[in-house]
């Protein structure tokens, strides 16, 4: 299975990442097509919309875009106007636009209402991306939201995302070898998203107008979310393991470990865990990076979903893979518990290890024909 995890918390305002890092699926010998086609559809009744295909070309590691032609095109700062932005806006017209999405690229998909964004190529030829969290960013007061994906040889690989945030509801299907779709809100989910989490204490501050919800790490760096939050969670963890085992099962390989000292301590190789911050668990990141290693790396992702889903104290054996269980205890990711309450199939991005026994909006197919990503009623 192939995740977004090379985002963790996201992109920043001038920051180059390749969403997702891909590795083969189905059979040996399937090839994708070297095409496939592309539609942005838009079903809310809104407008005008503008669309960008945005990211990495896979051939040539060079940041690029997607054309209206369907060329991938390698972003240059000589693109940038006299006002400082770069305008590679697509226009969707009417109910939809169709594409020609060539095999090769890595990267985002950007769909904007009633106003374009502002793109800037950055020395280097490296793009800056919106952020939309952040109330001085030019993008700020523009609706605006993406969907994630890798085209390569092993296929499509697709997922929608509120590890950021949630401005605009977007919904994917996939047609290939079979029919799959992703990411759809509830009727009436965008809005009963905004409620909840102006309702919940400790994250109503993550509420920002009308215009989208953010996730805690970004409320965290703009002063909008606690940054001890998980602190009292976090102690409890690692007084609970001084004392017992934990097991972590990725694939066939099981690792052990308990707290020694101020650090997690597994066997097998895994490198030992500092005990993390409130940051560190809601970005994923820093005391629980996961390296690309499938040692370090798995333990990483089970601790870091467990933290985010209250679970860690609940078995030794992780990861728990019932959601049933998820987000029980007051002290818990309550963005990610919405964002999962309000989607259709129960899946959401609501941090960046929500991949963990399969709980995300992640799709893929090796033999991809065409791929819709809609603008959902709200």
């Amino acid at each position: 299975m192939i995740t977004r995890r090379s985002f963790l918390g996201g992109l920043a305002a001038a920051s180059v990442g390749v969403p997702l890092a891909a590795n083969a699926i189905g059979h040996a010998d399937q090839r994708a097509a070297a095409s496939m086609s592309l539609t942005l559809a838009n079903e809310s009744g809104r407008g005008p919309v503008w669309t960008y295909i945005v990211g990495t070309n896979l051939a040539t590691g060079q940041q690029c875009r997607l054309s209206a032609d369907g060329q991938l095109v390698a972003v240059s700062e000589a693109d940038n106007g006299p006002d400082g932005y770069t305008d590679y806006a697509i226009p969707v017209e009417g109910g939809g636009t169709t594409l020609t999405l060539p095999q090769g690229m890595s990267g985002r998909i950007y769909l904007a209402i009633g106003e374009k964004l502002k793109f800037r190529v950055n020395p280097g030829n490296a793009l800056a991306y919106p952020a939309g969290w952040v109330d001085t960013d030019p993008n700020y007061p523009i609706l605006h939201d993406c969907a994630e994906f890798t085209f390569d040889a092993a296929g499509m690989h697709c997922n929608t995302t509120m590890v950021d945030m949630l401005c605009v509801p977007l919904a994917i299907s996939l047609s290939g070898s079979q029919e799959q779709t992703a990411g759809r809100l509830k009727d009436g989910g965008r809005a009963a998203v905004f409620s909840a989490l102006a309702g919940q204490d400790g994250f109503n501050g993550l509420v920002m107008e009308d215009l989208r919800v953010i996730s805690p790490g970004h409320g965290l760096d703009t002063g909008r979310f606690s940054a001890d939050y998980f602190a009292g969670a976090i102690d409890q963890v690692w007084s609970h393991y001084q004392s017992n085992t934990m097991t972590v099962t990725a694939g066939s390989k099981t690792f052990t470990g308990q707290v020694t000292g101020s650090q997690f301590v597994f066997d097998g190789g895994v490198q030992p865990f500092d005990k993390p911050s409130t940051r560190d668990v809601v970005f994923c990141d820093g005391a629980l990076h996961a390296p690309n290693d499938g040692v370090t790396g798995p333990v990483a992702a089970a601790l870091g979903a467990g933290f985010n889903r209250s679970v860690l104290t609940a078995t030794g054996a992780q990861p728990l893979a019932d959601a049933g269980q998820y987000y029980r205890e007051a002290v818990t990711n309550h963005y990610s518990r919405i964002m999962h309450e309000n989607t259709v199939d129960g899946k959401a991005y609501g941090f960046a290890f929500d991949d963990v026994c399969e709980h995300a909006p992640y799709i893929e197919d090796g033999a991809p024909t065409s791929m819709t990503v809609t603008i959902t009623p709200f």
